[in-house]
């Protein structure tokens, strides 16, 4: 059974830092995209991140320069650094994974194939 669970979340002022991690167990992950996107409260779930199979990255153009993903194929973990986080960045964060090999669904969230449960972030001013 495929799992992605979320942690790292929390409450942090304006201007600080979190760091939230996505630990994928049931298969590896290694030659697949992986994202994270969040949902804020009656708004639709967002794209914030991607990372493909090699490394690149992808970023939505409101978390660009602030937020950085990473992986760590070894210990089949993704991670989101949030760095200068503002009080529009409060949402539930999830992290997402393909399914598929060597393709990269980027942005399209219907694309993601696993879901984990998300964790909270809320920034306050």
């Amino acid at each position: 059974q495929v799992r992605l669970v979320e942690s790292g979340g929390g409450l942090v002022q304006a201007g600080g830092s979190l760091r939230l991690s996505c630990a994928a167990s049931g298969r590896t992950f290694s030659r697949s995209a992986m994202g994270w996107f969040r949902q804020a409260p009656g708004k639709e779930r967002e794209f914030v991140a991607n990372i493909n199979w090699d490394s690149n990255t992808y970023y939505a153009d409101s978390v660009k320069g602030r937020f950085t993903i990473s992986r760590d194929n070894a210990k089949n973990m993704v991670y989101l650094q949030m760095n200068s986080l503002k009080p529009e960045d409060t949402a539930v964060y999830y992290c997402a994974a393909d399914g598929r090999a060597y393709t990269n669904p980027y942005s399209l969230r219907d694309r993601y194939d696993y879901w984990g449960q998300g964790t909270q972030v809320t920034v306050s001013s």
